[in-house]
């Protein structure tokens, strides 16, 4: 709960969702210019290698006796959620502390760093989903799910990219000068997680002393998640391991974000 200078009080849940009524109108006038990044990209990965190169993989042990393209699917919904949370709360959160200044402007008002926070990751949650739906709807039409799970790897995907996202929410908070920080994290971090984190072939094919690599992404828990709601192949267990280390880091990325926010917006 926040207090105005004036004593208006605003309530916390109430102050979040006034800054998704501000993402909202703004996108509601510009969701032709976010298309690409709203389920597009994932859907050029899945015609490439889902139906282009994965037409010359035949279903195997590697994918679990399933077709690449349903092999393939799940795990590319979830790797374009990660991508949009870390792409969208690296440039953005930082313009709207350094270059728009909209996040001063907003807690100038009743609305708290705290609030304005849970504003932003309950509009990337709605993004997320959305981003899911449309891929989900798309890659329908090339028959790439076979049952209702889909519905499942949606919740999946946006429960990935949110993990992904107040990790990347918390280091924006914490620039200053980004320089080339995002760029090395877009081209080390996030393209390599894709490729090795089980997206396109099973990390057992990679060299032991790597594989660990693969473990501590968050792409690979969703990865695998996905699979398991959408086609079967990891036990009861195994699946809330991996959710499990998805909220935690979303819970340590969203304290530290959290701190972040309040160290740079209260003077």
């Amino acid at each position: 709960m926040s207090v105005s200078s004036t004593g208006r009080v605003v309530g916390a849940w109430h102050g979040a969702w006034l800054r998704v009524e501000g993402y909202w109108t703004w996108y509601r006038r510009y969701w032709a210019a976010t298309l690409y990044s709203t389920g597009l990209q994932p859907v050029l990965f899945l015609a490439a290698m889902g139906l282009g190169f994965g037409s010359q993989v035949r279903a195997g042990p590697a994918t679990g006796g399933l077709s690449y393209l349903a092999y393939v699917a799940p795990a590319l919904l979830v790797a374009g959620a990660a991508q949009q949370g870390i792409a969208e709360s690296s440039y953005p959160v930082l313009s709207g502390f350094k270059w728009q200044r909209d996040y001063l402007a907003v807690t100038a008002t009743p609305v708290s760093p705290g609030q304005l926070l849970g504003g932003h990751l309950i509009w990337m949650a709605i993004r997320l989903t959305l981003a899911g739906a449309v891929y989900a709807a798309i890659a329908a039409c090339f028959g790439a799910w076979s049952g209702a799970g889909v519905l499942a790897v949606i919740v999946v995907g946006t429960v990935t990219g949110l993990a992904c996202t107040t990790p990347m929410t918390a280091l924006a908070a914490k620039t200053f000068d980004e320089g080339t920080r995002f760029g090395l994290i877009f081209r080390f971090v996030v393209m390599p997680m894709t490729l090795f984190s089980g997206t396109f072939f099973p990390i057992a094919q990679l060299p032991i002393a790597l594989r660990w690599l693969a473990w501590i992404s968050p792409l690979w828990h969703g990865t695998q998640l996905s699979r398991a709601v959408s086609v079967g192949g990891v036990g009861g267990w195994a699946a809330l391991g991996h959710l499990a280390f998805l909220v935690a880091l979303f819970a340590v990325g969203w304290a530290c974000a959290h701190r972040f926010f309040y160290r740079r917006l209260v003077v």
